[in-house]
């Protein structure tokens, strides 16, 4: 059974309605590589895959991978995971010799590899790539590249706190480690909190009254794994077949009272799955 990549309810980047040729049938592979297989239109001269990061700001940023015949008059590119594919989103067009490329319509995505992948620790940077429809129809693949990498797992609310576990990949994770949640629009003001390890993985306890007095607002969280002399890491989930989190992972907000009135906690995922908290007004009486 595939696994099929969901479509977002409102893709951010707006996209011109384009003609799509063909459709391309995805496979990843747990190392970050993508397979690509359309039709063959037997047409004469080389044919390419060719993905264009969106909004890059540099309209000759693109990656060029040869189609070569496969079975059953497909043709095939691959993306192993040793090319780099920069942060952000890359729409997907298939070129056939010197004819304009064309966008690509996606067809079944095969994520299985994806789903609760766990890396070995050992590469110099986590390249994940996923493949989804657009709110066009139109093939795209949301790409990360970061070193290192702090991944949220399971995460669990109580009347007290946020707790939150995790696993740290391309950077020991020491004693000295601690979290912090920074306002957005006050990135001097550090909420500190203390982590709890085991090896690569660790656990992190925010308290909605620490959280709560910092006022209505959202929050960033990071990870400082081997304390203030080490490296400052985001902590997001990207290792699943989920590329945008926002809409799918939801958890409760909790209500706390403070000097601003009540207000209330909750983590989210953002557009980039990163993983940040919201502290937002609670009107009277309002759960959370």
């Amino acid at each position: 059974m595939t696994t099929l990549a969901p479509t977002p309810a409102g893709d951010r980047h707006s996209e011109a309605d384009d003609v799509t040729v063909a459709r391309a049938d995805c496979q990843a592979d747990s190392a970050g590589g993508l397979t690509f297989d359309i039709s063959d239109p037997g047409m004469p001269g080389p044919a390419h895959l060719v993905l264009r990061r969106r909004d890059s700001g540099h309209p000759a940023e693109e990656v060029r991978l040869p189609l070569t015949p496969a079975a059953d008059g497909r043709l095939r590119a691959a993306l192993p995971s040793s090319v780099r594919l920069a942060e952000g989103r890359w729409d997907v067009y298939a070129q056939h010799a010197d004819e304009e490329p064309q966008r690509l319509a996606p067809g079944v995505n095969d994520l299985r590899s994806l789903v609760d992948r766990v890396l070995d620790g050992t590469g110099e940077h986590i390249a994940v790539r996923i493949p989804y429809a657009t709110k066009h129809g139109n093939l795209t693949v949301r790409s990360w590249l970061r070193s290192p990498h702090a991944e949220a797992g399971e995460i669990l609310i109580s009347e007290a706190s946020i707790g939150i576990r995790g696993r740290v990949y391309g950077t020991p994770l020491t004693a000295e480690a601690y979290a912090e949640a920074v306002p957005r629009t006050e990135t001097d003001r550090i909420q500190r909190s203390q982590v709890t390890t085991d090896g690569a993985d660790f656990t992190v306890i925010l308290h909605h009254g620490l959280l709560a007095g910092t006022g209505p607002g959202r929050l960033n969280l990071w990870l400082r794994p081997a304390g203030e002399s080490g490296p400052r890491v985001r902590i997001a989930r990207l290792l699943d077949d989920v590329p945008d989190k926002k809409a799918i992972f939801t958890y409760p907000f909790v209500r706390t009272d403070t000097e601003y009135g009540p207000v209330e906690t909750g983590p989210y995922y953002t557009l980039d799955n990163d993983l940040s908290v919201r502290v937002r007004a609670a009107g009277p009486g309002k759960d959370g």
